[in-house]
C-alpha cells in the first residue's frame, strides 16, 4: 500500500511518500472535509501552512479522526513574509495553537523572500529565522526542519551560518517542470524533496502528452502525474477538496517502466 511506504529523513524520521495538499483550499468545510476524507482514505501526512489560512480547520480534522496522533505526519510553514529568530518563534507556536497540536513532524520556511518581492536577498533573515528552528527542533516540537522553494544558494547561506542541514525542501516539481539543478543538489545532500503542485495546479489534468501514458497503464493522468514524481524519489502532496479524487489520487501502486519515465522526462 503507498500510505504505507515512506522515506527516511537524514535524522532517521520517515515521512510518507504520499500526502494531501491544502494549499488554496479555505479554511472551514472545505478543509476540515478534505483532511477527513484524507484520513479516513488511509493518507496519514497532511501539509498545511500559516500562509493557507486553515491551520484551524485541518487540526480539528486530525483531532476529530481520533487517528493515533503518532501516526499522523503533519507539515506546516513559516510565512515567507517573516524573517527573523523572534518571529519564527512567535508564528511557530501561534500555527501550534491554530493545530491544536502539542508538536509538528515538519517545519518549514515557506520561501526565501516575501511572495510580493520574489528574489528579494534575505539571507540574514533566514539565518535568523534558521536559527529558532533549530532551537524549536531541539525541543522536539518539529520532528524535523526544512525549507520550500529554496534553490540551491539559499540553503547554502543558512547551512553554513547553522548546524543542521534543512531535512526537506518543499518545491513546485512535476512532470515537464523538475527542477534538475535543485532536484541535484538537494539528492546530494540527502534532503528529501517534498513536490507541491505535481499536477502542475491543474495544468497537467488534461495534458495529451502524458494522456498516452495514462491509457497505457489504464490510469488517470493525475496519477501518472503522482506517481512519477514518487518514482523521481519525492513526496507527492497532490490537492483536491474532491472526496473521490482523493480517492483516486491514491491509487498509484503502479510501476512506471523506464522508457516511460524518460518519456515523461522529456516533457
Amino acid at each position: 500500500m503507498i500510505f504505507d511506504e515512506t522515506y527516511t529523513l537524514m535524522n532517521n524520521v520517515e515521512i510518507p511518500k504520499l500526502g494531501l495538499g491544502t494549499w488554496q483550499t479555505p479554511d472551514g468545510d472545505a478543509a476540515y472535509n478534505s483532511v477527513k476524507w484524507a484520513l479516513e482514505a488511509g493518507y496519514r501526512h497532511i501539509d498545511t501552512a500559516a500562509a493557507y489560512g486553515n491551520e484551524e480547520s485541518v487540526g480539528q480534522a486530525i483531532r476529530d479522526s481520533k487517528i493515533p496522533r503518532e501516526e499522523i505526519f503533519v507539515t506546516t510553514k513559516l510565512p515567507a513574509e517573516f524573517k527573523g529568530y523572534d518571529i519564527a518563534h512567535e508564528k511557530f507556536n501561534k500555527s501550534l495553537e491554530k493545530l491544536g497540536l502539542d508538536y509538528v513532524d515538519l517545519y518549514l520556511i515557506h520561501a526565501p523572500w516575501p511572495w510580493d518581492k520574489i528574489g528579494m536577498d534575505c539571507t540574514e533573515g533566514n539565518i535568523e529565522s534558521w536559527k529558532a528552528f533549530e532551537e524549536i527542533y531541539a525541543s522536539g516540537k518539529a520532528r524535523a526542519i526544512g525549507v520550500s522553494n529554496f534553490e540551491p544558494g539559499h540553503i547554502e547561506s543558512i547551512v553554513e551560518a547553522g548546524n543542521i542541514m534543512p531535512m526537506v525542501n518543499q518545491i513546485n516539481f512535476h512532470v515537464g517542470h523538475t527542477q534538475e539543478e535543485t532536484k541535484k543538489y538537494c539528492d546530494a545532500h540527502n534532503i528529501i524533496i517534498m513536490a507541491y503542485s505535481p499536477l502542475a495546479t491543474g495544468g497537467l489534468v488534461e495534458d495529451e502528452y502524458v494522456a498516452k501514458l495514462a491509457e497505457k497503464y489504464n490510469a488517470t493522468i493525475p496519477q501518472i502525474c503522482i506517481r512519477y514524481v514518487i518514482q523521481k524519489g519525492c513526496v507527492a502532496i497532490p490537492k483536491s477538496t474532491h472526496q473521490e479524487r482523493i480517492i483516486a489520487n491514491a491509487k498509484v501502486e503502479f510501476e512506471i517502466e523506464k522508457e516511460d519515465m524518460e518519456y515523461l522526462d522529456n516533457k
